[in-house]
């Protein structure tokens, strides 16, 4: 018998002064049985840093045609397509021509995935922009996780402060854009 999705909790406090954006967020996640931890807190960090009204987490692994967060406007036109970890240069071609926007969040090594796109169609890929953290941050935070789950997010100046669960980490958010 296949194992279902565990579901995580996180209560989030939200500062992100980078874009003037103060919330507390409620988040139901499931963590697909093949998510590692790592891609799981990466994608929580992405719905963190890009939230927005609209946004949402897809079907994620479950679905070969969704990112793992999506954001909509009020029609459910695709404004935003946010994929994490290391999408294959097909799956941004096609986010690249549905949404207005694309990024990619990735806990990897950021060159080693630049270097597997260098050469393949991707569309629009001078608007693709790619963020990822200080080495060694996802894997600090990943230990602290808990199925219920108490953070703070602080944005300012490109610099993030997580307290996960009584723990505080910081890191840089890289931004490299494809080309």
């Amino acid at each position: 018998m296949a194992t279902g999705a565990m579901i995580h909790t996180f209560t989030v406090q939200l500062a992100d002064m980078d874009r003037g954006v103060y919330d507390e967020l409620i988040l139901r996640v499931a963590r697909h049985p093949s998510e590692t931890d790592a891609y799981m807190m990466t994608r929580v960090l992405a719905y963190c840093l890009e939230a927005c009204e609209g946004i949402a987490f897809s079907e994620g692994l479950s679905s070969q045609e969704e990112p793992a967060v999506v954001v909509r406007d009020a029609t459910g036109r695709l404004m935003a397509w946010i994929a994490v970890g290391a999408p294959a240069a097909e799956r941004l071609h096609h986010g690249s021509k549905l949404a207005e926007r694309t990024v990619v969040y990735t806990h990897r090594d950021p060159a080693k995935m630049l270097a597997s796109w260098a050469g393949k169609k991707i569309h629009r890929v001078e608007d693709i922009t790619l963020r990822s953290f200080d080495p060694g941050f996802i894997d600090s935070a990943t230990p602290l996780l808990e199925r219920r789950n108490t953070m703070s997010l602080s944005v300012t100046e490109g610099q993030v402060y997580l307290d996960l669960n009584g723990t505080t980490l910081t890191s840089s958010i890289h931004t490299v854009p494809l080309v």
